[in-house]
């Protein structure tokens, strides 16, 4: 019995010591050559360098022959877009790290009201997959025209127009399935190949986040003549100033200059008795957009309330001075955001 059991315990353990052998020199191996993978990506120049593929670093990369290949020199777009834009005299980004927050409907409201002052105003709505402005801008039927020329705008008056993916799709309601690099064809295109003509103000409305829509316009607005600035929405709760918080990082790391905050929603107005209610809880007594511009030294351009009127101009696709009198509060801080942000052009 002894000689089985030892026989036993010998085939049973010896294996569990090959085995245990065998991983620690596998594991060894991993920990090598994840070092070396390390070290690597930390001698890599980049595939835009001249040299990328043949530079002594790139000797053994798995991705060499790949880097060496890619086109160098210049990005022959950025000329395109500096000649294009040429007219536009201010490219402001309408831009929040949350969604729903009333980017698009502050973007044509300000639209309407810069237009008002006398401003001509571009519209670039860079919600590839989801444009809101058409429909709020109330020209949803309308088709973008190419020419040799190159494409032009839908014009919603003679001083305003606007560019969508919504103008280039032949069945209006057919869902736009593009990935990063597609999306960043679209914006190269909005860029470089619409006929924008002359402009006092470009306003371009963003989808929520900080995905390739952001960093694809802000790197080629400032490779081609620079972007004026951003103005940052948010709603009161703590839940969107968490998100704006981000897109501030964005914007600081992507050196895109913060014109100013505008919070929406800031309190109901009651179609009834006009009075306002505060419906999002604050902490003490102060709203997301005041807690940022403490925390950020960012300008607070206004609150506006959430208005049953605002939506139903929405709903429309009008301005909400067709719907609302003079006295609106609504109005009266969305004319006061405009103002604003026409001060700040003025000093820039």
């Amino acid at each position: 019995m002894i000689v089985i059991y030892a026989c036993f315990c010998y085939f049973l353990i010896y294996p569990s010591i090959y085995i245990y052998s065998f991983l620690s020199v596998c594991a060894g191996q991993v920990a090598k050559t994840e070092q070396k993978m390390q070290a690597r990506n930390a001698e890599c120049i980049g595939p835009e360098s001249p040299e990328a593929g043949i530079a002594a670093s790139c000797q053994g990369c798995p991705n060499a022959l790949i880097c060496a290949s890619m086109p160098k020199g210049p990005d022959p777009d950025i000329e395109l877009i500096r000649q294009r834009l040429s007219g536009v005299k201010r490219k402001v980004m309408v831009i929040s790290g949350k969604g729903g927050v009333g980017k698009s409907t502050l973007t044509k409201e300000l639209a309407f009201a810069l237009n008002h002052m006398g401003l001509s105003v571009g519209l670039l709505d860079l919600d590839i997959c989801g444009p809101s402005l058409p429909r709020l801008m109330g020209v949803r039927g309308e088709d973008a025209h190419r020419s040799a020329a190159g494409i032009e705008p839908v014009l919603i008056d003679e001083a305003v127009s606007m560019m969508a993916m919504h103008y280039l799709l032949g069945d209006k309601n057919e869902a736009v399935l593009f990935r990063g690099p597609q999306k960043n064809g679209v914006i190269r295109m909005f860029l470089k190949d619409v006929i924008w003509g002359e402009l006092d103000i470009m306003l371009i409305d963003t989808p929520p986040g900080t995905s390739d829509e952001h960093i694809t316009t802000a790197s080629l607005l400032q490779q081609s003549g620079g972007v004026t600035g951003a103005i940052l929405i948010t709603t009161p709760q703590l839940v969107a100033e968490a998100d704006v918080k981000r897109e501030v990082g964005f914007c600081q790391k992507a050196q895109l200059p913060l014109l100013g905050i505008v919070e929406n929603m800031s309190g109901f107005i009651c179609p009834n008795c006009k009075e306002s209610s505060v419906i999002f809880p604050c902490i003490n007594s102060q709203g997301a957009g005041k807690r940022l511009s403490e925390q950020f030294g960012i300008p607070l351009w206004g609150e506006v309330p959430l208005d049953p009127m605002l939506m139903k101009a929405c709903e429309d696709g009008v301005a909400l001075t067709e719907v609302v009198d003079s006295k609106s509060p609504t109005l009266e801080a969305l004319q006061s955001v405009a103002a604003k942000l026409v001060a700040s052009l003025e000093m820039r």
